[in-house]
């Protein structure tokens, strides 16, 4: 990739784009990018072509990733932390573990361990903060002692929290892409995005607990055991999980999870599960069709029998009817 360098910035700003319809070609961009194992890239039912482009400095860059084929294989743990959404196609991250399926601009954070990917026909834009740089800042806020910072991939973010990442990613876009912008207003622009990632995105944390992050709730800080309890929700629900499942996996009894899940956000631990679920819903609804999905169906897939009772609950949770969601 051909970069252009500025002068007087540490790091310096860079600027590439490589596109081309070499299968083998884009294979050898995508390892370089994302070191992993098992590429497998295919071409489907139109002819292939890929684009990559990047702009940024060593701290913080925006990319963007477009690709008219197929793209299956393992990441490995790489010295940085990465922020994507979809504009179109379709991607899944962690499969067959905590699974995540992308859904069209709404940003996830990438795994912060080795994990399985599928992609097709897809075009996703990008943030990548370097570890040096993000963990410099999770230190100085305490979040960490020093090190690796834990991200929970498969938890939700809060629509609050949502607004507020775009908009520093609104705020800060114009100075990332401006090779010349002044050392200082892109350091600032580098610090204003990495803490917005810190901010939104659900992780192990010392004053600021992965469970506030991930429901916008105030929880005391350390309360590490009722975050796992609320990460195992997340990543099993799809399963016929009990109370005292969820318990065990977060080392506390089933009295001590209820009080704390009804201290810290008012809900019991079947509430919350439901709460899950509903989202759940709602996501499979927000991407289907009517030809290819009924309400009916997708709400018995995440184990909603009552189709009265759920869809009051869904109308409550989402202000409109679960057909509604299906049709738009």
């Amino acid at each position: 990739m051909d970069e252009e360098v500025g002068t007087g910035a540490t790091p310096p700003p860079f600027r590439g784009a490589v596109h081309g319809d070499d299968l083998d070609a884009a294979r050898d961009l995508y390892q370089a990018q994302y070191p992993g194992q098992g590429f497998r890239l295919d071409q489907l039912d139109r002819p292939f072509e890929y684009r990559y482009a990047a702009v940024g400095d060593g701290d913080v860059s925006l990319r963007t990733s477009e690709f008219h084929g197929s793209a299956r294989g393992t990441a490995d743990v790489a010295p940085e932390y990465v922020v994507s959404w979809l504009v179109e196609g379709r991607g899944t991250v962690d499969v067959g573990r905590d699974e995540v399926e992308l859904r069209p601009l709404v940003p996830r954070i990438a795994p912060t361990r080795a994990y399985s990917f599928d992609f097709a026909d897809y075009r996703q834009r990008l943030v990548h903060v370097s570890a040096a740089h993000l963990e410099r800042l999770a230190t100085e806020r305490g979040d960490v002692t020093s090190g690796p910072v834990t991200f929970f991939h498969a938890a939700p973010v809060g629509e609050a929290a949502l607004r507020r990442w775009r908009a520093v990613l609104s705020e800060t876009t114009p100075v990332l892409l401006d090779l010349a912008a002044p050392p200082l207003l892109r350091a600032e622009a580098d610090r204003r995005l990495a803490l917005a990632v810190l901010e939104t995105f659900p992780h192990e944390a010392g004053q600021a607990s992965a469970v506030a992050l991930a429901l916008g709730a105030p929880v005391a800080p350390g309360a590490r055991r009722l975050a796992l309890a609320v990460e195992y929700l997340h990543a099993h629900a799809h399963e016929p999980i009990g109370v005292a499942d969820v318990a065990r996996a977060a080392d506390l009894s089933v009295r001590g999870l209820q009080v704390a899940l009804q201290r810290a956000l008012d809900v019991s631990p079947t509430v919350l599960l439901r709460q899950i679920r509903l989202d759940r819903v709602h996501a499979d609804l927000s991407v289907a069709t009517p030809e290819t999905a009924t309400v009916g169906g997708v709400a018995r897939r995440w184990g909603f029998s009552h189709l009265g009772r759920f869809s009051a609950s869904y109308h409550e949770r989402f202000g409109e009817h679960p057909s509604v969601t299906l049709r738009s």
